[in-house]
């Protein structure tokens, strides 16, 4: 800008209609970057600055914080806008859950310190903490070994859903329950030490390793949900020849030979399972309002027992 040309900040103010103060401000704030000085150091204004005075008034009427307005020389403005529309609408999804929660304590006749606890909790807990819960939770269980991290990645959505824009007082206990379990050190800790020996040879053995891992894994489950349909009773002498079939496949997802020896330490991994672990994906049932049990849960339930049956 050639001495003399574009406008001092009092100019820039009646034109724009906004205070000196604020304009001042949005330059010091790097919304207005600065162009140019005088020799007295005053800062000068020209038509872009003008014309972007407008546009940061317009957004900031709208809602768009500083953080974002200040990107608009890195982003166009269709993508800050198309960003200020997802903060809004989890904005108002959140102010929905809170009305759903402050209606469901409204309707008791006493409500107490626990209704509180919830909508604190509940006001703590937007997208941001549930990634940052959900990344340590994988951390921490996978304990640095790639191959569990990567399962693990895989069922983040699953392992803690998004509750509903109106939860129900029944989904809403569900989900704070859930956050909590999953934040307990003891929980991640038990689920670790769970079938350490079997990641760390998956691990060893890479993806495609996994990857037949899950399909043998499907097998299992399909055989096991049949007997579950066709009502077998997994202690009875019919469930035998289904569990020696499940057992054969198991022995060689474990690289191990099937017999007693291998059968006892099956048996004892179903007996030893948490079951806070079946609790967390009941949790996240409720939550969807999707049925339970699932079906996987039926199927290792029919080859728990059948296991303690006939082992």
């Amino acid at each position: 800008m050639a001495p003399g040309e574009g406008y001092t900040i009092g100019q820039l103010s009646r034109m724009s209609g906004l205070p000196v103060k604020t304009i001042r401000f949005y330059s010091d704030a790097g919304v207005l970057p600065e162009r140019d000085r005088t020799a007295a150091g005053y800062r000068v204004y020209g038509e872009d600055d003008l014309a972007r005075l407008e546009l940061v008034r317009a957004l900031r009427e709208m809602g768009v914080n500083l953080a974002t307005i200040r990107t608009l020389g890195e982003q166009d403005l269709k993508q800050v806008l198309a960003l200020h529309l997802r903060t809004v609408e989890t904005q108002l999804t959140n102010l929905q859950r809170t009305r759903a929660v402050l209606r469901a304590t409204l309707e008791k006749d006493d409500p107490s310190e626990a209704d509180l606890r919830k909508l604190n909790t509940l006001g703590r807990l937007g997208a941001a903490e549930r990634a940052a819960l959900l990344d340590s939770f994988v951390a921490e269980v996978g304990g640095g070994n790639e191959a569990r991290e990567r399962w693990l990645t895989g069922l983040r959505e699953a392992m803690v859903p998004d509750l509903p824009a109106e939860p129900t007082p029944r989904q809403l206990d569900a989900w704070l329950e859930l956050v909590e379990l999953m934040s307990d050190e003891d929980y991640r800790a038990s689920l670790r030490r769970q079938s350490e020996e079997f990641w760390e040879r998956r691990q060893r053995e890479g993806a495609a390793d996994l990857d037949r891992w899950r399909q043998d894994n499907e097998t299992v489950t399909r055989i096991a949900l049949t007997a579950v349909s066709d009502d077998i009773d997994p202690a009875s002498p019919r469930a035998v020849p289904i569990l020696n079939k499940i057992a054969s496949l198991l022995a060689a997802m474990h690289k191990s030979e099937d017999g007693p020896t291998f059968r006892r330490t099956l048996a004892r991994t179903y007996q030893d399972h948490d079951p806070r672990a079946t609790r967390q994906w009941q949790l996240a049932a409720i939550i969807t309002g999707s049925p339970w049990p699932h079906p996987e849960t039926k199927a290792h339930d029919w080859i728990g027992k059948a296991l303690q049956a006939h082992t």
